[in-house]
């Protein structure tokens, strides 16, 4: 593989930093302040990092202006260094760019509408009716059900599943292993035995959403499941049935929500955080790791639940002060009304 090349003046002119040092230095790649060497580019986001700018070997690293005088090599100065870093990290990907055309291994219904810039690859199954955007890349045993639809420059990755009438929308990027429109977890009761509801809805992806590995996202029971634009999901992650989920929000590996949950825009939810089902979440709604929500929350900010780690002596020992709780507080309570007394 040809190793790629841009002189530094081409880098950062096209990321908008301004330079400080050789404009005609070569970059050939990038990594971080501690595995650089010289040729490649580097970044400073977190401060904590800060401590190896000085014995880096990068030829040019990218920082905002409080920690430029600290870089003994070559500066792009940006407001934003790891959106920069985000930006440049797509101009030395590897990964392998997928040809227009269909495999002949593909199983393609002929009333299928694929244009010739897409890429069907080895054993991908399409069914009648779907419509496939330009450019629209379908890794190796994908499947895209019946009357489904993908948006212009989507990426498949391998083994994905799109179940019948699936919309999603353009540029939207979908890991291995992901299924989306599966059925939602729906049963009616009748004396103890479970009885199966048929899941009417479908799901909706908006423009820009990324689908991490193995995650699912249930169809809706009547309406759609919908998934705002610029929505990215992290791997492991179950979306329930009928759930919405506003523009440009963010969830982290395993985190859960429960059926009919409308989520406002811009939220981020961490790692194995847990949403109960019919609840409606505010914008700007930033769950911490494994935060579990079981009311409704009115107003953006931050929320937290759970405890953090600690040694097993002393967990035990809070564990049982915990239960004593509810004793504590009625005790307190006719303290109070004895000192009003």
């Amino acid at each position: 593989m040809t190793q790629k090349s841009y002189r530094l003046q081409e880098i950062a002119e096209a990321l908008g930093a301004s330079l400080r040092g050789d404009p005609d230095i070569r970059i050939t790649g990038l990594a971080t302040l501690q595995a650089a060497v010289p040729g490649q580019i580097s970044f400073l986001a977190n401060p904590s990092y800060a401590k190896y700018l000085k014995d880096t070997r990068a030829s040019a690293v990218i920082v905002s202006s409080a920690a430029a005088d600290d870089v003994p090599t070559n500066v792009l100065l940006l407001d934003n260094p790891y959106l920069g870093y985000a930006h440049l990290s797509h101009w030395f990907d590897p990964a392998p760019k997928a040809s227009p055309g269909i495999h002949p291994t593909a199983v393609v219904d002929e009333s299928a509408s694929i244009p010739e810039s897409a890429s069907i690859g080895p054993h991908v199954v399409i069914e009648a009716g779907v419509c496939i955007g330009e450019r629209v890349a379908i890794g190796a045993g994908g499947f895209v059900g019946a009357r489904a639809s993908i948006g212009d420059d989507s990426i498949l990755r391998p083994r994905v599943t799109l179940a019948h009438d699936v919309v999603v929308g353009k540029r939207c990027h979908i890991l291995s292993g992901a299924v989306v429109g599966s059925d939602g977890f729906g049963f009616a009761n009748e004396k103890g035995v479970w009885h199966r509801i048929a899941q009417l809805g479908a799901v909706v992806l908006g423009d820009d959403v990324e689908v991490g590995a193995n995650t699912t996202i249930d169809r809706g029971a009547l309406d759609d499941t919908t998934i705002g634009n610029g929505v990215k999901l992290d791997n492991l992650i179950q979306i329930a049935h009928n759930v919405q989920i506003g523009d440009h929000s963010a969830m982290a590996a395993k985190v859960g929500i429960a059926g009919s949950t409308r989520i406002g825009n811009h939220c981020v939810f961490g790692g194995a955080s847990g949403v109960a089902g019919h609840l409606e979440i505010a914008d700007q709604v930033h769950l911490t790791g494994m935060t579990l929500v079981t009311g409704d929350i009115r107003e953006s900010g931050v929320y937290s639940s759970g405890t953090s780690a600690d040694t097993n002596r002393q967990w035990r020992k809070n564990a049982v002060r915990f239960r004593q709780l509810d004793a504590l507080a009625r005790r307190i309570k006719e303290l109070e009304k004895k000192l009003e007394g």
